[in-house]
């Protein structure tokens, strides 16, 4: 059975950084890409980045890029979510992701909460 497991949300204001982790099982986590998205209050699901199975590239999307660093550890089978300069607008639930047997599998999430 596929299991994403998130975690390292949290509270933190404006300018502060968090490291969201997501722990998987189940399935040969170094043989597939990996995404995070996150979707905020009253709002549709917005991809965030992607890597590649080795971890040789990464994407990122316009709002978050030179801020958000995706990395891997596939020997530990997770996935990171460094966020550095985070914005009122990065509050979300944040999840991980990835594409298995035809079927998108995402995690539970991770709540992130940037405010004052």
């Amino acid at each position: 059975e596929v299991q994403l497991v998130e975690s390292g949300g949290g509270w933190v204001q404006p300018g502060g950084s968090l490291r969201l982790s997501c722990e998987a099982s189940g399935f040969t986590f170094g043989s597939y890409d990996m995404t995070w998205v996150r979707q905020a209050p009253g709002k549709g699901a917005e991809w965030v980045s992607a890597i590649d199975s080795s971890g040789s590239n990464s994407y990122y999307a316009d709002s978050v890029k030179g801020r958000f660093t995706i990395s891997r550890d596939n020997a530990k089978n997770t996935l990171y979510l460094q966020m550095n300069s985070l914005k009122f607008e990065d509050t979300a639930v944040y999840h991980c992701g990835t594409r298995y047997d035809g079927a998108t599998m995402t995690g539970q999430g991770t709540q992130v909460t940037v405010s004052t």
